[in-house]
């Protein structure tokens, strides 16, 4: 019995002992030695900012020229489109095969290079050509594998409205100029009795025969003492461009950037020696071939007169409407403007 009792007194206190064990905080001993330091890791590369895309284009420098100089294009003239007609009148005329709202207007130049065609009837209010006319909408943004949004609508190689044979390429941007500068008719053809009607006063080569001329082509070269140069080797059409010429760096608030208009650099920075010689005298030979073209009655006041003419009154007055048009006064090509006046005037005379 005096065991029992003695073994319960021995758990007793070893039970205490545990519990003091369990319940007691131990004092930290002494620091250990610091371990040697890592190696530092290599820094990344810096990403690319996500905006730097976005500010080529969307900064002061970039859009103030654009906006304050396009007002003053031929572009952003309104009246330019309509020519005094109402909008039912314009919207369904039938000129020139139905092509003008192909480029006086913005839903038909997009129309004509997103779907191939035009829709006069359905442009109840046509709006004047602007940004989005030659440039298209932003799109997958991305710009490494899609090229830049907002490009240009066309680039590419066009074939001519009279002569779809023909395919003009300028190589760069200006094929986007050529889409409307040219002529919408072609020159005139012998009816076979050696005569030739001219049945519209709007008969011609239209307001932009300037891809054509700047070509050397579509001219009615008449034969003459003055020889035509072969066609694409002007030198304007071979060592220079549309954009480069009339789209150049400003010299004041109504020149260069996208007013479309050439600025004096952009002449002299070629020509320092001044005027090329083929144009001088020209402004003279157009006054002359006017006063010859009036006295027969085919032209009178700069627009065809409808009436029966020989061919080659015809082929003059085409001669003397193309250069006119044209309104660089032969600059585009001089040596083939030059050619074309002279040897209309030497025809008639």
């Amino acid at each position: 019995m005096k065991n029992i009792k003695f073994i319960s007194f021995l758990i007793l206190i070893a039970s205490s002992l545990i519990f003091v064990q369990c319940t007691h905080e131990s004092v930290a001993g002494p620091q250990g030695v610091a371990g040697v330091d890592g190696v530092d890791g290599v820094d990344g590369v810096d990403g690319k900012d996500g905006s730097t895309s976005c500010t080529e284009c969307h900064n002061d420098t970039h859009r103030l020229p654009i906006e304050s100089s396009y007002p003053y294009s031929g572009h952003a003239n309104q009246t330019i489109m309509y020519n005094g007609m109402t909008l039912a009148e314009y919207t369904n005329q039938s000129f020139f095969g139905g092509t003008c709202t192909q480029c006086h207007t913005n839903e038909g130049y997009i129309d004509y290079f997103t779907r191939g065609t035009t829709n006069p009837g359905s442009y109840a209010i046509p709006t004047r050509i602007d940004c989005m006319t030659c440039h298209g909408t932003h799109g997958s943004f991305d710009f490494e594998n899609d090229g830049q949004d907002f490009a240009l609508r066309n680039f590419a190689p066009l074939a001519l409205i009279t002569d779809p044979s023909y395919i003009i390429d300028f190589g760069d941007k200006s094929n986007n100029c050529a889409s409307c500068h040219q002529p919408r008719t072609a020159p005139p053809t012998d009816d076979g009795s050696g005569m030739f009607a001219v049945t519209s006063s709007h008969w011609g080569p239209h307001h932009g025969p300037q891809s054509t001329l700047l070509e050397g082509i579509q001219g009615a070269q008449i034969a003459g003492s003055e020889s035509y140069p072969s066609a694409g080797t002007a030198r304007h059409r071979t060592g220079s461009s549309c954009t480069s010429c009339h789209m150049g760096s400003a010299s004041g608030a109504d020149d260069g950037e996208h007013t479309f208009k050439p600025t004096s650099t952009a002449c002299t920075s070629c020509h320092r020696n001044g005027i090329p010689s083929e144009v001088e005298g020209l402004a003279a030979d157009m006054t002359n071939l006017a006063g010859l073209l009036e006295d027969i009655g085919i032209v009178h006041e700069g627009h065809p007169v409808e009436g029966n003419y020989t061919i080659t009154q015809a082929e003059a007055a085409w001669n003397y409407l193309l250069i006119m048009e044209d309104s660089s006064n032969g600059v585009h090509n001089p040596a083939y403007a030059k050619a074309l006046i002279k040897n209309s005037i030497e025809v008639l005379n």
